[in-house]
């Protein structure tokens, strides 16, 4: 383990990429997942068979080939995302290849959350947003105030399943040369070729952790709403 230990900067770098990858990426998705959700059971027919396209593409599409349009495709077309070059949060600057990496997993991960989402307003019974639109509600107040909340609670398991998918899903950004997780072991092993497989236990731990702590804190809210109830 000497090796994990003398590059031990460089290996808590790599996970704290792979931390700003899975948190950006986890906000957006759930955020942007969510208004899916409500575009598929709105009376929108447009929004709803729109959403239903989108949840249809990224779901079936290996998030392998959204990096590579992200890496390869959207500099042709034009989109460089030099504008939030030079950013700086925290003191790390995000760099074009970052907001990349966010973008595809946001946009990929979105179609779970939808999904997910989806299945928790569906249990939610009819009566329900009948009242709220019964007191005077719209659609969007009673999605706002009376289903989400309670669909929250149902889904909460579904939603960790996805979002410790999305953190592992974080080593795909590789595919950039970024310095996340996997890359830096990877580099550490072709330095290393007689350490691998320390290395190689080094990261996996790190990565259960990271899981760990996922699942924690998906348990703790789980047990918060449930007491709320």
């Amino acid at each position: 383990m000497n090796v994990v230990f003398d590059n031990f900067d460089e290996v808590l770098k790599a996970f704290a990429l792979t931390i700003g990858l899975f948190a950006v990426s986890g906000i957006a998705s759930m955020v942007w997942g969510t208004i899916l959700a409500v575009f598929r059971v709105g009376p929108v027919s447009i929004l709803n068979k729109a959403a239903a396209l989108y949840v249809t593409l990224f779901r079936n599409t290996p998030l392998l080939m959204i990096f590579i349009f992200m890496a390869v495709a959207m500099p042709k077309l034009g989109y460089t995302f030099k504008v939030v070059e030079g950013i700086e949060i925290g003191g790390w600057e995000v760099s074009a290849f970052f907001f990349r990496s966010c973008l595809a997993l946001t946009l990929y991960t979105s179609a779970f959350v939808c999904e997910a989402m989806r299945s928790g307003v569906n249990a939610v019974p009819l009566g329900q947003a009948e009242a709220g639109r019964a007191v005077g509600l719209t659609f969007i107040q009673s999605m706002r105030h009376v289903v989400l909340p309670q669909a929250l609670r149902a889904v909460i398991p579904p939603l960790t399943s996805v979002q410790v998918a999305l953190l592992k899903n974080t080593s795909v950004a590789a595919v950039f040369g970024m310095a996340e997780a996997v890359a830096t072991m990877r580099i550490l092993t072709n330095r290393n070729s007689d350490e691998t497989i320390p290395i190689f236990l080094a990261f996996a731990v790190g990565y259960i952790i990271l899981v760990e702590v996922v699942s924690l804190t998906s348990y703790a809210i789980e047990r918060k709403v449930r007491v709320a109830r």
